[in-house]
């Protein structure tokens, strides 16, 4: 399967959308008042299906003149003896999250036009993912891309479709992981 963020469908496609004035939105002194900017949340993790997840978002944007958001998330170490080992540790975790994310902008940028938002945070992947949701109240729609392992299709997937999903106050947009480029370009 080639890389889902090398090519980009949308260049022969033209789109304009105004700028949306959330102040005059909100008061609605504006009869042309558009909604919100539609916020697209991506989690960013190292499975293959991250790329189909990012695609996905970025073109759904695009398309509705929205924004993407990617959120990676440094999850504990298992042993934690040594305070000054941790502490190194978390630095040069917290380094290559910043530099995945830099990389990872570049590619929403080129497909959207438009720079993501940017979160890192510490802790557990699902407990994080819930309270950037809750403490955002711009992002609209969270964006997964399920693993095609036999042994299902991720942690966070099988989570926010079970006990999880209760706690979501948005849309799960789930993109199947086997599903291949030209397939998903048409459905966005």
């Amino acid at each position: 399967m080639s890389d889902p963020m090398t090519s980009d469908p949308m260049t022969s496609e033209s789109t304009t959308s105004d700028p949306v004035t959330t102040d005059q939105a909100a008061s609605g002194t504006d009869s042309t008042a558009k909604p919100p900017v539609r916020i697209f949340l991506v989690v960013v993790d190292e499975s293959p299906e991250l790329q189909l997840a990012l695609r996905y978002a970025c073109l759904r944007a695009r398309k509705s003149g929205g924004k993407v958001a990617l959120l990676y998330v440094i999850e504990p170490g298992e042993v934690q003896q040594w305070l000054a080992l941790e502490n190194l540790m978390r630095e040069e975790q917290r380094a290559e999250a910043e530099q995945k994310l830099q990389k990872l902008a570049r590619d929403v940028n080129r497909l959207t036009g438009t720079l993501p938002a940017l979160y890192v945070r510490e802790g557990n992947r699902r407990d994080e993912v819930l309270a950037l949701i809750e403490e955002e109240p711009s992002i609209s729609i969270l964006v997964l891309a399920a693993g095609t392992d036999p042994e299902g299709p991720g942690p966070l997937i099988s989570y926010f479709t079970n006990r999880g999903l209760a706690k979501l106050r948005i849309p799960l947009t789930i993109v199947p992981g086997g599903i291949g480029i030209d397939a998903l370009d048409a459905i966005t």
